[in-house]
């Protein structure tokens, strides 16, 4: 078995059930094991330039599957508060805090966890103390929070 081959295998790798073709995992992991882009295309036998297209599709890929695992979670919060643009962030725990009494849903995180996982998460959805575009907070069965940003 090859170097690749053995790193997919150990790694789950099921191209029937992945968001990614058997390349596109073969390229990042051969990439995440440090390999620059003019090794790996010489590893499978094809053009550096080959490889950052197949790079830059498998990263996209990546970045679609989390953005539907994240859209998932959010669906399937039981608890979902949605925070109006205006909002004062100092505002979101005790909200989130009420919704999830109601639900019997245990939060992960202290008051001040909580303003600073919804900052983080919401990126320039927040600025300074101002929640500046809407955005839904859901709090999964296991207490985690999950921030989504309104589109705009």
């Amino acid at each position: 078995m090859s170097d690749v081959e053995d790193v997919l295998a150990r790694a789950g790798f099921d191209a029937s059930e992945s968001a990614l073709t058997r390349r596109q995992a073969e390229v990042l992991a051969l990439r995440e094991r440090g390999l620059s882009q003019a090794d790996v295309a010489d590893s499978l036998g094809t053009s550096r330039a080959n490889i950052s297209k197949v790079e830059a599709a498998a990263r996209e890929n990546v970045a679609k599957a989390r953005e539907t695992v994240a859209f998932v979670e959010a669906l399937e919060a039981p608890v979902q508060v949605e925070v109006e643009a205006g909002t004062d962030l100092y505002d979101v725990p005790e909200a989130v805090f009420d919704a999830c009494d109601e639900a019997g849903v245990k939060v992960a995180y202290s008051g001040v966890d909580m303003m600073t996982r919804v900052s983080e998460a919401a990126g320039d959805a927040v600025v300074g103390r101002e929640v500046k575009t809407t955005m839904l907070v859901g709090v999964t069965r296991e207490g985690d929070v999950r921030v989504r940003v309104a589109p705009d």
